[in-house]
C-alpha cells in the first residue's frame, strides 16, 4: 500500500515538475544592445523590451486595443492635451549583482525615461551618442510633448502642445519603456553610463543573466514581476543567423522556437511530428528603399524606372515562395486607410528603359544595393533577392553592385544616409498605420535616420501630421490616403511584399503566439 501511495505521490508531481524547463528560442542575430531607446531594429526590441521591459501601455493583440500595463488606468482631457497615467502600486524593478533597487517603480522613473529622450540638458541625453533616439524623434515627441510632470507618486501626467489621436498607441512601442532613475543615478554618479546597454534594469518577467554577441543571451525569470509568473524556469536566446540552421536545431531539440524561418523550412516541418507551426499574417512590410538625397536617385523618372524594372513577382515566388503578398502601398491592405485606388507599379522593363532616357541617363549609371548577410520574416533569402533586383536593374543598364553588409552596421550607416538603395522591411507596433507614415516618412523621421528613403516634403509632412491632429478616423483615413499616393507617384521604395510571420515550434511546447508585429512574448509559454 505504502508503494501505491508513493508512485501516485509522484505521478501527481510530475506536470508542475516538468513545465518548470528552460526555453530555448533560436533567433536571427545579435541585438544592438539593451538599451532599447537608442536603436530602432526589431532584433534589439525582442531581446530587451519584450523580456526586459514594460510600458506604461501594451496592445493586446487579440482584442486589438490598447491595454494597462505599468499603469492601471488613464484618463485624457476633454480638449485632448492632457494624459494622466495612474501607475500600478507596488511594481519592483529587478534585483540584480549590480543593482539592488531601495524603492518600488513611481512617477520619477516615468519622468527619467522621458526627459532623457527629449530634453538635450538632461546628463542622460548625450550617452546615446550619434545613434540618438531614432523612434522619439520620428515619432516628433520632441515638439509634441509640452510637459511631464509628477502629480504624486504613482500619478504622472503629460501635457502636449498638440492633440494627438496616437499618443497612447506610441507609448505601447518598445522605445518607451520604463527604465529605473535610481539605477541611472548610480550609473552616472559611478561613471558608468555604458552600463545601461550592457546590464539593462527594468520591471520585466526576465532578468538579463548573461550575453556572449553572435553567440548565446540568457534570462533568468524575475521572481518579483508584478505579473502572472512565467511557466519556464529561465530563457535562451540561441543566436543563429542562417534560418535553415535554426530550423535543424529545432528538429534537434535544441531549440523549442526558432524564429523567421524560410518557407521551404516551413515545408519540411509539415512533415516532422515532433515540429508544429504558428504562423500569422504579419503587421509588416518588405521593401527597397532608394535613397533620395543620393544622384541620380533624387530624380522621379530614375526611380519610377527602378519600380518598373523589377520583376516582383518572380522575386516572391524566388525567395517568399509565394508565403508573401506582393505590396503596393507602405502598409497591409487589412489595414484601416489603406488606399486601395494604388495599382502600383508595373513590371515593364521597357518603359523603365525609356524614363531612364527621358531622366538623361540613356546608357543607365552605376549604384550599389545593400543587403544583410542572414534572412529574416522580411527577407528570408537576402542574397537571392539581391541577386534578382541586380539582374533586373542591368536589363535596363543600372550597374549594380551588391554590398551585404552585417546587420548592426547596415543600420547604423543607412541611419547615415551612406546607402543608394536598401533592402529592408518594417513591422509595426500595432495597427495604426501612423506607426508606418511617421518613422518612415515624415521629416522627423529624416533627421533620425530611420526614413530610409531620406524624402522631406512638406506636403507629405503636413498629410502625416494632419492625421495624427483628430480621433476621427474618416479624418485621417483621409490624410493617410493622400499621403500613401504622395509616396507612390515620388517612388520612394521598391515595394516588395506583405509577408507572413511564422515560428518552427516542438510540439511539447504550448502558449506560444506568433505577434503580426514582431513583438515576442513567453509570459504564458510553458514546455512539457
Amino acid at each position: 500500500m505504502r508503494f501505491k501511495l508513493l508512485a501516485a505521490a509522484v505521478l501527481f508531481t510530475t506536470p508542475a515538475l516538468v513545465l518548470a524547463k528552460p526555453l530555448t528560442v533560436c533567433t536571427e542575430s545579435s541585438p544592438d544592445g539593451f538599451d532599447v531607446v537608442q536603436f530602432n531594429s526589431l532584433v534589439t526590441t525582442n531581446a530587451s523590451a519584450d523580456v526586459i521591459f514594460n510600458s506604461l501601455v501594451s496592445f493586446d493583440e487579440a482584442a486589438k486595443k490598447v491595454v494597462p500595463a505599468l499603469a492601471d488606468r488613464w484618463e485624457v482631457s476633454a480638449d485632448g492635451l492632457t494624459y494622466t497615467f495612474h501607475l500600478r502600486p507596488n511594481v519592483q524593478f529587478q534585483t540584480t549583482d549590480y543593482f539592488k533597487p531601495t524603492r518600488a517603480l513611481n512617477a520619477d522613473d516615468v519622468i527619467f525615461t522621458f526627459d532623457r529622450m527629449l530634453n538635450d540638458s538632461n546628463p542622460w541625453h548625450k550617452v546615446a551618442g550619434a545613434s540618438g533616439f531614432p523612434h522619439a524623434q520620428s515619432m516628433g515627441l520632441p515638439k509634441l510633448i509640452k510637459s511631464i510632470s509628477k502629480v504624486d507618486d504613482n500619478t504622472v501626467k503629460f501635457e502636449l502642445n498638440t492633440p494627438n489621436a496616437t499618443f497612447v498607441s506610441i507609448l505601447t512601442m518598445g522605445f518607451a519603456s520604463i527604465y529605473s532613475a535610481e539605477y541611472a543615478d548610480q550609473l552616472l554618479k559611478a561613471g558608468k553610463q555604458a552600463d545601461l546597454n550592457a546590464q539593462p534594469i527594468g520591471t520585466g518577467p526576465f532578468t538579463l543573466k548573461s550575453y556572449t554577441k553572435d553567440a548565446v543571451i540568457r534570462y533568468d525569470v524575475n521572481p518579483t514581476y508584478w505579473g502572472p509568473k512565467p511557466k519556464i524556469e529561465r530563457l535562451i536566446y540561441a543566436i543563429t543567423p542562417d534560418a535553415t540552421v535554426r530550423a535543424q536545431k529545432a528538429k534537434a531539440g535544441e531549440c523549442q522556437i526558432a524564429l523567421s524561418p524560410k518557407p521551404q523550412d516551413l515545408a519540411d516541418a509539415k512533415q516532422d511530428k515532433s515540429l508544429a507551426i504558428v504562423q500569422t499574417p504579419a503587421f509588416m512590410t518588405a521593401f527597397v528603399a532608394l535613397n533620395t538625397q543620393k544622384k541620380p536617385l533624387d530624380n522621379q523618372k530614375v526611380r519610377a524606372a527602378l519600380n518598373m524594372a523589377f520583376d516582383r513577382t518572380t522575386y516572391l515566388k524566388a525567395v517568399f515562395d509565394n508565403t508573401a503578398t506582393p505590396a503596393v502601398n507602405p502598409y497591409p491592405p487589412n489595414t484601416w486607410s489603406y488606399n486601395h485606388s494604388i495599382k502600383g507599379w508595373p513590371y515593364d522593363p521597357v518603359k523603365a528603359k525609356k524614363l531612364l532616357a527621358d531622366a538623361g541617363y540613356p546608357n543607365g549609371f552605376e549604384t550599389t544595393i545593400w543587403v544583410r548577410p542572414n534572412g529574416s520574416v522580411l527577407n528570408p533569402n537576402p542574397k537571392a533577392g539581391a541577386e534578382m533586383l541586380q539582374a533586373d536593374f542591368a536589363k535596363i543598364g543600372v550597374k549594380a553592385d551588391v554590398k551585404v553588409i552585417e546587420w548592426g552596421e547596415l543600420i547604423k550607416q543607412a541611419k547615415q544616409g551612406q546607402h543608394d538603395s536598401l533592402f529592408m522591411g518594417w513591422a509595426g507596433d500595432n495597427g495604426d498605420p501612423d506607426n508606418y507614415l511617421s518613422p518612415l516618412f515624415s521629416c522627423n523621421a529624416v533627421k533620425s535616420g530611420i526614413n530610409f528613403a531620406r524624402f522631406c516634403d512638406q506636403d507629405l509632412d503636413k498629410l502625416i501630421a494632419d492625421g495624427k491632429a483628430t480621433p476621427d478616423i474618416a479624418k485621417r483615413t483621409k490624410a493617410y490616403e493622400a499621403a500613401q499616393q504622395i509616396i507612390h507617384d515620388e517612388a520612394l521604395w521598391i515595394p516588395l511584399g506583405y509577408p507572413t510571420a511564422a515560428a518552427i515550434t516542438r510540439t511539447n511546447v504550448s502558449g506560444y503566439h506568433v505577434s503580426p508585429f514582431g513583438r515576442q512574448n513567453f509570459d504564458t509559454v510553458a514546455v512539457q
